[in-house]
């Protein structure tokens, strides 16, 4: 083909200027098959986000895993089309451009004071909880859904948070609701170094042995 071949396109036909839309299966494709913390392909929660015309997906708008996944891709689309408007942009001029589009769309929700005795060193709470609902995930028969931190009215560099969980029933809950706490504690302080006075542990819903992994189903039998 000459580069100033005027009908580049099999046939002899002039390419449409506008692009044709991904055909139903190219959408997951593009964001990827990489399983979000609640067991939902990536690309899945990002197809039926972009989907204007398809029913509400329940799981999608109460799941914060699918939440926090949709907006991050949203802001990196949003990013990404504003800068194909541009002319020739420059290749690292592209690239620092579409960091800093994505960070000042990342919403990292309220700042919490660290266990420091001058108050300089904060975290986004968001990255905190996703800190914390880790640390209960290492907990056999338990799955963290969500998670809230919330300062003391008292004392702003203590806190409470309330995690929610979905478990299985083969081991009593008192027992289970505890192990979480204490992971959750123990995170906190040494990996985060944020006071945690107290920990609230809410069950929202219960899972069948065989929804976890096959390594944690062992463990748990051989208990």
């Amino acid at each position: 083909m000459a580069l100033d071949d005027p009908y580049p396109t099999p046939g002899g036909r002039p390419a449409s200027r506008d692009a044709t839309p991904p055909a139903p299966g190219e959408a997951e494709l593009l964001a990827g098959a990489e399983l979000l913390p609640c067991g939902r392909p990536l690309g899945r929660a990002w197809q039926q986000a972009r989907d204007p015309v398809g029913s509400p997906d329940p799981h999608s708008s109460s799941c914060p895993h699918c939440r926090e996944a949709i907006e991050g891709l949203t802001a990196l689309d949003r990013a990404t089309r504003a800068l194909r408007a541009e002319e020739q942009p420059d290749v690292h001029g592209l690239a620092n451009r579409i960091i800093n589009a994505v960070r000042s769309e990342v919403r990292l929700g309220p700042m919490l004071l660290l266990d420091d005795p001058d108050h300089d060193l904060r975290i986004a709470e968001s990255a905190a909880a996703k800190v914390l609902r880790r640390a209960a995930d290492t907990v056999p028969g338990v799955r963290a859904a969500s998670c809230r931190i919330t300062p003391r009215e008292d004392d702003r560099a203590t806190h409470a948070v309330t995690i929610t969980l979905a478990v299985t029933l083969d081991r009593p809950l008192p027992g289970r609701a505890e192990a979480v706490r204490e992971a959750v504690l123990e995170r906190a302080e040494h990996a985060i170094g944020l006071t945690i006075t107290v920990v609230n542990v809410e069950i929202n819903d219960v899972m069948e042995p065989s929804a976890l992994p096959g390594d944690e189903r062992s463990e748990m039998s051989g208990q």
